[in-house]
């Protein structure tokens, strides 16, 4: 390949990694056509984007980004996945796909998370962490829970005392009138 065609290369994978700062390294070599096409099809569907590239264009290209520590150690050609709602959704889904048994080429290779590399095992170990929409949901559980238990106990006494005062009302009228008197209105 020239020197022309690899910057050219090299320019396309840093416009579509540019934004980019937390993804994952998979190997797909292996998968025949047919099964790379459903793979990318389901990671597509789930808006996971794949990008099979030449370590060494791709290292070059994601010098100086956050992307950058993604490409140590690692050599030949691999797959970059990114995309998804967060980093723990993305290696959810890629751990979903490891364990199906479906793609049995299919490896997780490691990736980046907030600038830090992550290894293989480190990648299934994201997968079992609460996603985004998972740790909102649990804020505003906590952040709710004290008023709720605070107007709950205000409830619960002033429907007791409400109670109360319902049934001694009650039992004051029967117990008070006279045995042959109607309740009514008073007479003159």
């Amino acid at each position: 390949m020239s020197k022309y065609v690899k910057n050219l290369v090299v320019e396309d994978i840093r416009g579509r990694l540019g934004s980019v700062h937390d993804a994952l390294l998979v190997n797909m070599i292996g998968l025949d056509a047919n099964a790379n096409w459903r793979l990318r099809s389901e990671l597509r569907s789930k808006k996971i984007n794949v990008l099979v590239v030449k370590n060494s264009l791709a290292a070059r290209a994601m010098a100086d980004t956050p992307l950058a520590g993604m490409f140590a150690g690692v050599s030949g050609c691999a797959a970059i996945c990114w995309g998804s709602e967060d980093i723990v959704s993305l290696a959810k889904e890629v751990t979903r796909v490891l364990t199906g048994g479906q793609y049995a080429a299919f490896q997780a290779r490691g990736g980046v998370m907030d600038g830090q590399q992550l290894s293989p095992d480190q990648v299934v170990a994201v997968a079992k962490w609460p996603s985004r929409t998972e740790q909102l949901s649990i804020l505003v559980g906590q952040i709710l829970s004290p008023g709720a238990n605070l107007v709950s106990q205000l409830t619960s006494i002033g429907g007791a005392l409400a109670s109360q005062i319902s049934q001694r009302g009650e039992g004051e009228s029967t117990a008070d009138a006279p045995a042959g008197a109607t309740q009514g209105p008073p007479q003159e």
